[in-house]
């Protein structure tokens, strides 16, 4: 079956990832799987006496994962969901990356805060995974809430394609959803009548599960287009398109996507090409 993956640190904000993606998989008919990166040196700190019971340590470590997803599968409305538990030493991007390319994970979901506070996409795991990872990534802040038929946007300059699985990921979720439309943003470089029809066209026979609601940002500053787009249309998920030429990625990636979150969007879904 197919795998929602959730990091954890165990923070307030992880777990509030958690519960959001235990309702994704509850409508989505997916088992969760939380994974912890346990740290190169974590439990050793270059003591000889440490090492020699880093098993106990590591063991310590694999039980509080347990005791901490049990929090969530002992509520009645999640006791049906499969729910496993990895361990794994080493950085964060590297278990996750092993674990995703040994099993079929629909979609990694995370927390916009961790335990070391650090928030936004630069300068945290978020931005780290989100560059490291090809599969969606759902970006949960700490305050936001599950929403049982989200408004869904993406945001799309038209120069990418998203890749198959990122399509059946978002198609699926449309579907499950039940949303019957979903907006579209088109953040414009080109401007040509041709060119945007052309767009829209391929975007349309992509997302098959939704009519598609087009709008256009015609702010000469796009971000400043894009906070004000979310601010008069609610807008519980935020599609981008991750591509380092990517106009919308760009503006993304940096602390401009806090002002974001301080909206009314929920959540961020990173997609590839």
């Amino acid at each position: 079956m197919k795998q929602i993956l959730v990091a954890t640190d165990f923070s307030n904000s992880a777990a509030n990832a958690m519960e959001y993606a235990m309702h994704l998989a509850k409508i989505l008919n997916m088992e969760v799987c939380a994974i912890h990166a346990i740290g190169p040196t974590e439990g050793i700190n270059n003591n000889t006496y440490n090492a020699i019971f880093i098993d106990d340590y590591y063991n310590n470590k694999r039980q509080a994962l347990k005791d901490w997803v049990a929090k969530f599968t002992y509520e009645d409305e999640f006791k049906d969901i499969e729910v496993n538990t990895v361990c794994g030493v080493g950085f964060l991007k590297n278990v996750i990356g092993k674990f995703i390319e040994e099993h079929h994970v629909e979609l990694l979901v995370m927390g916009m805060t961790g335990s070391t506070n650090l928030s936004g996409i630069v300068g945290s795991n978020v931005s780290t995974i989100v560059s490291a990872v090809k599969i969606p990534t759902l970006i949960i802040p700490l305050e936001s809430k599950f929403s049982g038929v989200p408004v869904i946007t993406l945001a799309t300059d038209y120069e990418t394609r998203l890749s198959a699985d990122d399509v059946n990921a978002l198609n699926e979720m449309v579907e499950a959803f039940g949303s019957k439309n979903m907006k579209v943003l088109y953040v414009a470089e080109r401007k040509d009548s041709k060119y945007i029809e052309a767009g829209e066209s391929k975007l349309q026979d992509l997302i098959k599960n939704a009519e598609l609601d087009f709008n256009y940002i015609t702010d000469s500053r796009p971000l400043n287009g894009i906070m004000q787009f979310v601010e008069e249309h609610h807008t519980d998920i935020l599609c981008l398109v991750k591509h380092h030429h990517n106009i919308v990625y760009r503006l993304f990636n940096r602390s401009t996507v806090n002002q974001i979150m301080n909206k009314t969007v929920k959540a961020i879904l990173v997609l590839h090409e």
